[in-house]
């Protein structure tokens, strides 16, 4: 059922030209992962590979949230739903303008409404400030829950950040393991990770 309303959002999505940035990309990327997971991670927007794929995540970026993401006893496919802020790649890989992000919201909320997860992760300040608050600061909010929706948010750096700063790689895995402990909670008593 959950997959059928996601095919249909997609073809929407992927016929949509209600902004500039369906002009210049070559691929919508709707998101991808379980439609039935609890946890969803929402980042910025698609990248070059992404771009290229028509897949979230996929670069250098991707394969460290992948690493992060087996490192908390979570498998992409099995345990997440991974989507965006924005379905399709500013040019230069820039960040999407307000504008952008309030056109392409409706999809998201749709995406996280069949979805129907439990825990969310906001990957960097572009997904914080385009699902909760365009004033907010992610050096602030990361690692604190925050509630939308009836649904536990919690924001942390994106990946990408991780890549220019190493600096910040240890306060994104304390958020991440406060991730797993809550997962623990809400869904799974007995989810495994060796490292958390």
């Amino acid at each position: 059922m959950k997959e059928r309303e996601l095919e249909s959002l997609r073809a929407q999505v992927d016929t949509c030209q209600r902004c500039k940035l369906r002009e210049g990309c070559q691929r919508v990327v709707f998101g991808e992962g379980n439609p039935e997971a609890s946890l969803m991670l929402i980042g910025e927007g698609p990248g070059a590979e992404e771009d290229k794929l028509g897949r979230p995540f996929v670069g250098r970026a991707g394969q460290l949230l992948d690493k992060i993401l087996e490192a908390c006893g979570f498998e992409r496919f099995t345990h997440t739903y991974i989507g965006n802020i924005v379905k399709c790649r500013p040019p230069q890989n820039r960040i999407p303008t307000d504008e952008e992000r309030l056109t392409c919201r409706p999809y998201l909320h749709r995406q996280i409404g069949i979805i129907e997860p439990k825990i969310i992760v906001l990957l960097g300040a572009t997904a914080l400030q385009g699902l909760i608050d365009p004033q907010a600061k992610i050096t602030k909010a990361r690692g604190n829950w925050l509630m939308w929706q009836g649904i536990w948010v919690m924001p942390t750096y994106h990946p990408a950040a991780l890549l220019r700063n190493p600096q910040l790689k240890r306060p994104t895995w304390e958020d991440f393991k406060k991730v797993v402990a809550k997962y623990r909670e809400l869904v799974d008593p007995n989810h495994y990770s060796a490292n958390c």
